[in-house]
């Protein structure tokens, strides 16, 4: 498998941010889940979302 799995959408819309507990969008183009409220993006490994803050990138927002 490749790092750029397509995501589950029924997994996208049970997922929210670990930090915020608020809704993900996921950005195709990154390979991310981004949540803006905490301003992290989470990076989706061969389909899989890596939900810890610690691997998160932090985002301009």
């Amino acid at each position: 498998m490749s790092d750029t799995a397509p995501l589950d959408p029924r997994l996208l819309s049970i997922l929210v941010c670990p930090v915020t507990k608020g809704p993900l969008v996921f950005n195709a183009q990154t390979n991310e889940l981004i949540s803006e409220k905490a301003g992290l993006a989470f990076p989706v490994l061969d389909g899989i979302p890596v939900m810890l803050p610690d691997e998160a990138r932090r985002i301009e927002g």
